[in-house]
């Protein structure tokens, strides 16, 4: 049975103000299942049985694969690159331009050298994730990151997870087939994901082969230094100290591109405000993968190895939070970016709306002390902002992964379990 995502809405949004909205995201995060939801009409470009007749309609009249009701859903649409020319054209053309086409799509992106035009004012985007806590049904989702940016408190949220089912949750991550599997089945499938990623998809995303022992050792890597600003020299040297390996910077640097253009990573950026002091900030990315079951699956460990290391658990669970956020920010059209500066004071992440408003989120395992230090370091950067030139703050939350109920302290801050949350 399908379940409901947050994309659904979006896509609806989409398919009023645009002729064409494209869907973009990681293989296995559900791009087509959802699409299907809201086509009229479907074409599998990817087919076998049709593909000869493709073939010769590429060849012939490109427009009999238009035909259909819409929104007609144009599945592997990158198998024809053409497409994305004759949609614009049609959309251009037809008496109601708005909400004809949808189009999914390998993660690996189409070639762009048979496409002419960019479809500004035709075209939409939309960026799929894997699915969040409240997706899956494990948030209850009491809380509502809406209602505390409208200053409502977060006082009536209760969902207990307890820290073994936490690690299973980011363990098995957020595909959309895997909530269908049993537990063994479901923690193998980022693995699988990977496999596929080194073996195939890194390689067809430019057409550049890539080895493929390099790119898990890189994965690893990565898993080592998520939630950090590690630069390209420090992941270098990481893979050289651990596994006895040379690589240099510019190879390297085109392999993490490869990989966040099939979307596989997903940095964060940092967060500008107007400070009251001179304090420089620091504008390096922070390292993070689209889903935490990546980071899991490339330490090769699993939820008992989380259990046993709850410092490599705290970051694995902020990877999970902050693709929660990000699902959560954009049904509110908002981004998610983190602040440090060069005198370490911190925050794990900034939702900034397109409004101007703002939340500060500090990401906690749990444990009391842990939620103090956040409420610290979120109120010392809340003092340091100048409202004069932009608002304060909506809301301080501590998210936590260990905790039964969602309240607002005194001074307050919002602490949250992530298990409470939803868009």
């Amino acid at each position: 049975m399908y379940k409901k995502r947050i994309a659904d809405k979006l896509l609806d949004g989409l398919l009023e103000a645009s002729g064409a909205v494209l869907i973009e995201g990681p293989k296995w995060c559900g791009k087509t299942t959802t699409a299907e939801q809201h086509a009229s009409s479907v074409i599998y470009m990817n087919d076998p049985a049709i593909e000869e007749q493709i073939k010769l309609i590429d060849g012939i009249s490109i427009k009999r694969l238009l035909k259909g009701a819409t929104p007609r859903l144009i599945d592997e649409w990158q198998v024809m690159p053409r497409l994305w020319d004759a949609i614009r054209f049609e959309v251009d053309h037809r008496d109601n331009g708005i909400g004809q086409f949808i189009l999914t799509g390998s993660a690996v992106p189409a070639k762009r050298d048979s496409i002419q035009h960019s479809g500004t004012g035709r075209f939409s985007w939309l960026t799929m994730r894997t699915m969040s806590l409240w997706e899956s049904g494990e948030s209850s989702g009491e809380v509502s990151l809406e209602e505390l940016f409208n200053g409502k408190q977060a006082d009536a949220g209760e969902r207990k997870i307890e820290i073994d089912e936490l690690a299973f949750l980011a363990s098995r991550g957020g595909w959309p087939e895997a909530l269908t599997m049993g537990k063994k089945a479901a923690l193998k499938q980022a693995s699988l994901y990977i496999d596929a990623v080194c073996n195939t998809d890194i390689s067809r995303v430019d057409n550049v082969r890539r080895d493929s022992t390099f790119c898990h050792k890189l994965l690893r890597s990565y898993a080592r230094n998520i939630g950090t600003q590690a630069s390209i020299s420090t992941l270098v040297s990481d893979i050289v100290t651990n596994d006895i390996d040379s690589m240099n910077e510019a190879t390297l640097a085109s392999y993490l591109t490869a990989l966040r253009m099939i979307f596989l990573i997903e940095d964060m950026p940092a967060w500008n405000p107007n400070l009251k002091s001179k304090s420089a900030i620091r504008t390096s990315d922070t390292r993070y993968f689209t889903d935490p079951s990546i980071a899991v699956a490339s330490l090769a460990i699993g939820p008992h190895d989380l259990l046993n290391d709850l410092k490599t658990f705290g970051y694995i669970f902020e990877n999970m939070a902050i693709r929660d956020l990000r699902v959560y920010a954009d049904a509110l059209d908002g981004h998610v970016y983190h602040f440090r500066d060069r005198n370490g004071l911190e925050c794990d992440a900034v939702i900034h709306l397109r409004n101007g408003h703002y939340g500060l989120v500090e990401i906690k395992l749990g444990g009391k002390t842990s939620i103090e230090e956040g409420v610290a370091s979120l109120k010392k950067l809340a003092s340091r902002i100048d409202t004069v030139h932009m608002p304060a703050p909506s809301f301080m939350m501590v998210l936590t992964g260990v905790g039964q109920y969602a309240y607002t302290r005194p001074d307050g801050v919002q602490v949250v379990p992530l298990g409470c949350l939803k868009d």
